[in-house]
């Protein structure tokens, strides 16, 4: 008995001192906030800076994970056309769990490219095995220096070109422009370089960029026709699933994106998404998208229309498909 008494105390000796010297344990560090999500309304494009100082927020998957995976160089880019549906895209695109895209649209392959490579890289967010990095800016496509440029930092790069009825882009085009300068010249007198004779004034950047076979033509001398997706800005406002049905198809995505995604919103007149990415609450693009066309006359619409009509047959032909814009 006296043996077991005298073993139970030298053995509490150590363990217990040891207890005691360390006393009760501290109370457990709060965990530090999860990141927040980027500031202003999804869909609103943000400046550079703001890209740059929070390049990998977006979804709460990738903001729980900041700080994970890599910057890469974009796999895939949209790079047409303004005025086509390439905000409506991306911001349908970002719900796939696989796409990590950039908010701003860099303008690398048009205004930036001296900066270089390293510097575009930067901008890109972070993303992890299997997910494609992404871009878009629409400007690309009638840059003539894109092509190269873009072959030159990858061949194997997946372009996406959302094209429009050049008539309609036209329009809300000159729309854009002047909601921002109201003391433009109107629609007709800008069409025109001679009215009276009906000569388009194809210089024109709004009329230039629908003439989509001739910068389709600088592309192919960089890019096979397969390596291109011609998403229609159409097709994008009446089935926005089956549109997204085909982009997914294209960057080798499962099909996620589906019907249940999107509801149509009467009052601005194009699909919404039912829960953007990083949120559970319903969204539309905002308030800069969907504007009210003014009245244009009817023999100007025509014109144009007998003006795009030979180079849509051949933009047709380019690409195998049949727009429907005639």
């Amino acid at each position: 008995m006296l043996f077991l008494w005298l073993y139970m105390f030298y053995s509490c000796a150590g363990s217990c001192a040891g207890l005691a010297a360390r006393g009760s344990p501290a109370p457990p560090r709060a965990a530090p906030p999860l990141p927040s999500l980027l500031p202003g309304e999804p869909g609103e494009e943000s400046s550079l800076e703001e890209q740059r100082a929070a390049p990998d927020a977006g979804s709460p998957i990738s903001s729980f994970f900041n700080g994970s995976g890599t910057k890469r160089l974009p796999q895939a880019i949209i790079i047409g056309v303004k005025k086509g549906g390439t905000r409506a895209l991306l911001e349908f695109l970002r719900v796939h769990p696989d796409v990590r895209a950039v908010g701003a649209e860099p303008h690398f392959f048009d205004r930036n490219y001296e900066r270089g490579l390293a510097w575009y890289r930067d901008l890109m967010p972070k993303t992890l095995e299997g997910q494609i990095t992404m871009e878009k800016t629409p400007s690309y496509f009638v840059t003539k220096e894109a092509p190269a440029r873009i072959s030159s930092m990858s061949k194997g790069t997946k372009l996406i070109v959302v094209v429009r009825d050049p008539v309609t882009r036209a329009i809300s085009d000159y729309t854009q422009t002047l909601s921002k300068k109201p003391d433009i010249p109107t629609f007709e007198s800008l069409t025109f370089k001679n009215r009276t004779t009906g000569l388009i004034d194809t210089s024109w950047s709004a009329i230039q960029i629908g003439i989509y076979a001739k910068h389709l033509e600088n592309w192919l001398l960089y890019f096979p026709i397969g390596q291109i997706l011609f998403v229609s800005g159409e097709r994008l406002i009446s089935d926005p699933a089956g549109e997204l049905g085909r982009v997914q198809d294209f960057l080798g995505l499962k099909r996620i994106i589906t019907d249940k995604h999107f509801y149509f919103n009467k009052t601005k007149g194009f699909p919404c998404l039912k829960k953007a990415e990083g949120s559970s609450k319903p969204h539309c693009l905002g308030k800069t998208k969907g504007r009210t066309h003014p009245d244009i006359d009817q023999e100007v619409v025509q014109r144009l229309r007998d003006f795009y009509r030979p180079f849509n047959m051949k933009f047709y032909q380019m690409t195998g498909q049949d727009f429907g814009w005639d």
